[in-house]
């Protein structure tokens, strides 16, 4: 009968953690071959009943309204397609709270799922313990802070990118290089920023803070906002580093309201390479983040089967130079 012998018993008699045989008995597939095949005997013989992937997997984000979530979207889509699984998509605001994101998990867990991505929600302590005792995998994806140990995660190289955008427009002769970052609590945000500002040191420029604003969100209002203020200035920059896409079509919109257009007047340059990116007037330059190559990598490491795997990814950025950029004016 079910429950006569514990999973700690079994564990013991089978020389391996209560969580690997919590994972075999709910389906998971993170476990070594020779392994699980070893444990579900067990676990048959103990009168459990292991239960079967479902070949779903949920994909937790925030607005879908976006190109940036398009691709995420893409990139999952695609590698569960080559894997045989269907992804289900669950739209959660990103003003929703940490209980928000708790309840749709649980919901998700009990529904059925072999594992669950989050883009930029880290779930909390108890949450994580709650998926941890299901046998139920997670990964997070461009993770809001830094995630610590025991979390696998998957980013992009946020401080690179910040660096290549401003040596870019180093190189091109500018001095006078603005910043406009993302909110200030986010681990990407902050990583962009203190690119921006290695890249000046690295170069013998001064780090003006004045020419730093930080918006709310990665969206073009922010960048707008904050373009302004910059553009206002006795002494406005010749160019403007924008933490996202979003935020340099907010900037180009401020250089339109105040008569100036970029390259001529100020260069602008952006963070992520969205499809419309190339379809900005002018053409964006900008750092190009491997977003469905986020997604997909999450989700090959969600189901990867036994060996050492790293907890931390960081994919490559690489700045792809249009005609938002251009030498500062009368250089």
């Amino acid at each position: 009968m079910t429950g006569q012998i514990t999973l700690s018993r079994l564990a013991d008699q089978a020389g391996v953690s209560v969580s690997t045989v919590s994972k075999v008995l709910n389906g998971r597939t993170d476990v070594a071959p020779a392994t699980r095949e070893r444990i579900t005997r067990m676990l048959a013989d103990a009168g459990y009943r292991t239960a079967r992937p479902s070949g779903l997997v949920d994909l937790v984000i925030g607005g879908l309204n976006s190109p940036w979530a398009d691709a995420l979207v893409s990139g999952a889509v695609q590698a569960a397609a080559e894997e045989d699984c269907r992804i289900v998509i669950n739209s959660l605001p990103e003003r929703a709270g940490d209980e928000a994101l708790d309840a749709l998990l649980e919901h998700v867990v009990e529904r059925g799922t072999d594992g669950v991505l989050t883009v930029h929600r880290l779930p909390g302590e108890a949450a994580r313990d709650r998926l941890d005792a299901k046998g139920t995998p997670f990964v997070v994806i461009d993770p809001p802070v830094e995630p610590g140990s025991g979390v696998r995660s998957v980013g992009a190289t946020n401080w690179q990118g910040g660096l290549a955008a401003t040596r870019h427009l180093i190189d091109l002769g500018h001095r006078r290089i603005a910043a406009v970052g993302g909110p200030a609590q986010t681990w990407s945000a902050r990583a962009r920023l203190d690119g921006y500002r290695a890249a000046l040191l690295q170069a013998g420029l001064p780090v003006d803070e004045a020419l730093v604003r930080t918006a709310a969100g990665f969206c073009p209002t922010g960048g707008r906002q904050a373009a302004l203020a910059l553009l206002d200035a006795p002494e406005r920059p010749t160019a403007i580093v924008a933490g996202s896409d979003g935020q340099a079509f907010g900037v180009l919109q401020a250089l339109a309201e105040r008569g100036l257009r970029a390259p001529y007047d100020v260069s602008v340059t952006g963070f992520d390479d969205v499809s419309v990116a190339s379809w900005s007037a002018p053409p964006l330059t900008t750092v190009r983040q491997p977003l469905e190559a986020m997604t997909a990598t999450a989700f090959r490491m969600l189901l990867s089967q036994g060996g050492a795997q790293p907890e931390q990814v960081e994919l490559a950025t690489s700045l792809v130079v249009r005609q938002s950029t251009a030498p500062p004016p009368g250089a």
